[in-house]
């Protein structure tokens, strides 16, 4: 278990991701994901920073986030940084990362904290992921981090557990570029007590933060995710560098293999659709494998035969869909059901997904729905049935 100033251990040493990005030819990303705020993220990219500097590297500080704590700004000592770039927004001066000045100064390697962040409006993207994303495509490596909660995929579980909302999220598609994933880990126990010690938030927010995000149970089942999140990153990069994930897509193409790809089937309804997408994308990592958001349009589904509310929530579905990591599939014909097995069977799909259904109970009984229907024909695949029931949530996330 890794503790706020342990050495790093051997295979996450600065030195072994100098090594990778200096083989390569595009920018790496190396992420460190805790469970909450105050498990190390930012005192522990500082440090490798101050470490990578020693070796002679041109590492500088992008954005670096200390919320006021002693023990992580005295780490900014020493360290170069690009100047924050200044925004007005409604009449105030908000700064944020400058991704021009970071690419036109062009550095080994940057730090970036905040990973999911929103940028004020006029920045050249809407989140600071997409930002990272730019310089990893302009040849700089990156050290970033960002807390479990973000990821996309876990909003829901998130949500459900803690009762509050987490705006701000990560897809999962940016997780799956990282080169090296690193989980800062640390007691329950000790969490709780460098909080109530104030060494996390200013004293006026620690009851705010105890009574809400920083429960016991909450913690334990964040910091579970956060576990097990990262085990299977490592195990996606594992079987990804001994090609055992394009070989198990290989048969399953073939009709050898059940746990192939994913298919989710999106409806023309699509109200609950995220938490369907979420799903997919996390059955899809978990089986190391690509994944396909399939929407079946009928005659009496066409575009000028639906309600501009319903198109505009299959356009932003399609969205999430593709920011997950999903190709989304756009088919036309008469039965939805045959149409859908169809395109599981041409591209080697095990595992399909679809929402619980929605039409009247007489309909299911005599397996005249479309769920009951699939179901009865989906022969050779998995046919996971997802409940999309969603709970009252608190309207704010946790301070950060």
């Amino acid at each position: 278990m890794a503790r706020l100033g342990d050495p790093a251990p051997l295979h996450n040493r600065p030195e072994d991701f100098l090594e990778m990005l200096r083989r390569a030819k595009r920018g790496r990303l190396k992420l460190y994901i805790g469970f909450a705020a105050g498990v190390g993220k930012t005192y522990r990219m500082l440090e490798e920073a101050h470490a990578l500097k020693r070796r002679g590297v041109d590492v500088v500080l992008g954005y670096v986030e200390t919320h006021g704590r002693a023990e992580t700004a005295k780490l900014l000592d020493g360290l170069p940084e690009v100047p924050r770039k200044t925004f007005q927004y409604r009449g105030v001066a908000i700064e944020e990362m400058d991704l021009d000045g970071l690419v036109e100064r062009h550095p080994e390697i940057t730090v970036v904290d905040e990973i999911a962040h929103t940028n004020v409006p006029g920045s050249r993207n809407r989140r600071r992921y997409q930002d990272v994303l730019a310089l990893l495509d302009a040849g700089i490596n990156v050290i970033g981090a960002f807390n479990i909660q973000h990821l996309e995929s876990l909003n829901d579980v998130v949500q459900r557990v803690t009762g509050v909302a987490i705006r701000e999220t990560v897809p999962d598609s940016f997780l799956k570029r990282a080169d090296q994933v690193v989980n800062l880990d640390l007691a329950v126990e000790d969490l709780i007590e460098r909080l109530q010690s104030g060494k996390i938030y200013a004293a006026d927010k620690v009851p705010w933060a105890l009574e809400h995000f920083f429960k016991d149970r909450h913690l334990a089942t964040l910091r579970e995710l956060a576990l097990r999140e990262v085990a299977e990153s490592l195990d996606r990069g594992d079987r990804r560098e001994n090609g055992d994930g394009a070989r198990g897509q290989g048969e399953a193409a073939r009709g050898g293999d059940v746990t192939g790809r994913v298919m989710v089937c999106m409806s023309s309804f699509p109200t609950r659709a995220s938490a369907l997408l979420r799903r997919g994308s996390r059955l899809a990592g978990r089986l190391n494998t690509d994944w396909f958001v399939v929407y079946v349009e009928t005659p009496r589904e066409a575009p000028n035969l639906i309600d501009a509310e319903a198109q505009r929530h299959l356009l932003a579905n399609a969205e999430s869909a593709r920011e997950l990591g999903a190709e989304v599939v756009h088919l036309k014909a008469q039965d939805p059901v045959p149409a859908l097995l169809d395109f599981a069977r041409s591209h080697g799909v095990g595992q399909i997904i679809i929402g619980r259904s929605q039409a009247p109970w007489w309909r299911q009984v005599f397996g005249r729905s479309l769920v009951m229907r699939l179901i009865r024909e989906a022969a050779g695949f998995d046919v996971l049935i997802a409940s999309l029931d969603e709970e009252p949530l608190s309207s704010s996330g946790p301070p950060r």
